[in-house]
C-alpha cells in the first residue's frame, strides 16, 4: 500500500536523501516547520519504513575496489523454495552488493564489487557456478560509471 504523504513529508524525504547528516534544526528550517514537529515526522517516516536507514556513500575505487561487474544468473528451477534458497546464498556473499530477481531470460542480476579481476573470477568459478540450482552465468565488466544516483526520484512539482 502506498503511504499517504503531504507536501512537507515529501520535502523531508527529498532533503534527507540529499543530505542525511543535516541536523533536525536545519531540516526543519528547509521544510518550513519548527524542529519538534519535524522530528516527529521523521520518526513517523522511519517507523512506517519509508526511511530504511542512513548510510555514508564511499568511493570504492579510492578504497581499492577496482572491479565492478554484473553476473546474470539463470537457474534450473524457479520454484519458490529454490528462489528463496538462492536468495539466501546470495545474501551470504559479501562480494555481491546488490541482487535483483528479474523476469525474462535471466533470473537474477548480481552487482559485484571486488579489489581485482582475479577475485571476481574466483568468485564466479568457485562460488557462483558451484551453487546448487545455478544453470548459467554470464558476466559483464563495467568500463565506467556514467550515472550514480542511489536515491528515489522525488519530484516536488
Amino acid at each position: 500500500m502506498k503511504a499517504r504523504l503531504d507536501a512537507i513529508d515529501w520535502q523531508i524525504l527529498k532533503e534527507l536523501q540529499e543530505d542525511g547528516r543535516m541536523t533536525n534544526v536545519e531540516l526543519a528550517r528547509r521544510v518550513g516547520i519548527s524542529a519538534p514537529p519535524c522530528l516527529r515526522r521523521v520518526r513517523a517516516l522511519e517507523e512506517i519504513g519509508l526511511i530504511r536507514g542512513y548510510r555514508t556513500l564511499l568511493d570504492e575505487k579510492k578504497l581499492g575496489y577496482d572491479v565492478t561487474a554484473f553476473a546474470m544468473v539463470g537457474l534450473h528451477s524457479q520454484t519458490e523454495a529454490d528462489l528463496l534458497a538462492f536468495e539466501e546464498q546470495v545474501s551470504a556473499w559479501p562480494i555481491v552488493r546488490e541482487s535483483y530477481m528479474l523476469s525474462g531470460e535471466v533470473d537474477f542480476l548480481l552487482k559485484c564489487v571486488t579489489q581485482d579481476l582475479q577475485t571476481f573470477q574466483t568468485f564466479i568459478i568457485r562460488d557462483l557456478t558451484a551453487t546448487p540450482n545455478v544453470d548459467s552465468v554470464r558476466t559483464a565488466l563495467t568500463i565506467r560509471r556514467t550515472k550514480d544516483e542511489p536515491v528515489v526520484p522525488i519530484d516536488l512539482g
